[in-house]
């Protein structure tokens, strides 16, 4: 389901939404804590951007934070970051969170899927904006990162390319 690295032995993950400062660095930092449980942090790097400039240099909203540090992860490293066409050619994988942040990037291709096309529990769903709800909704966005990144890990854990170079 996801592509072989551009580079061998090398894989870059990209991380899409809106601000950049909710979903995708949620996605972010799960999927980068997962790869370090699995060994893999050493070969697959992960960042993560917005496809509007608002936030660009902040850190990622309060409640999102809370989220994760409250799961165990930590988020006091993101910053934002805009998306710009050289994504596309830089990452191995560009993951959007919903259908306008995909569009927004130029559509579906090889290298470009919704995020919850990786999800077991509802393949090729989006996920939310938390952004003006409340506490529960970041709660259930992680959940559904969490199981995507499960997948996204096994299925980077399963490439040739990347199982050698460990």
């Amino acid at each position: 389901m996801i592509p072989a690295p551009r580079e061998p032995g090398r894989y870059r993950v990209g991380m899409v939404c809106l601000g950049n400062i909710c979903r995708s660095p949620m996605a972010d930092v799960v999927l980068q804590a997962k790869l370090a449980d699995a060994g893999l942090d050493d070969v697959v790097s992960v960042d993560s951007c917005g496809t509007g400039g608002w936030h660009v240099g902040d850190p990622m909203d309060d409640r999102a934070a809370a989220t994760l540090a409250d799961a165990g992860y930590d988020p006091t490293r993101h910053r934002a970051q805009q998306y710009a066409d050289h994504w596309r050619d830089d990452h191995d994988l560009l993951l959007a969170m919903d259908e306008a942040n995909l569009a927004d990037i130029g559509g579906r291709g090889d290298r470009v899927l919704l995020l919850r096309d990786l999800d077991p529990d509802e393949p090729g769903a989006v996920v939310p904006d938390p952004y003006y709800g409340g506490d529960d909704g970041f709660r259930e966005v992680l959940a559904m990162v969490e199981r995507s990144c499960d997948a996204l890990v096994d299925a980077l854990d399963d490439l040739p390319d990347l199982r050698a170079a460990r």
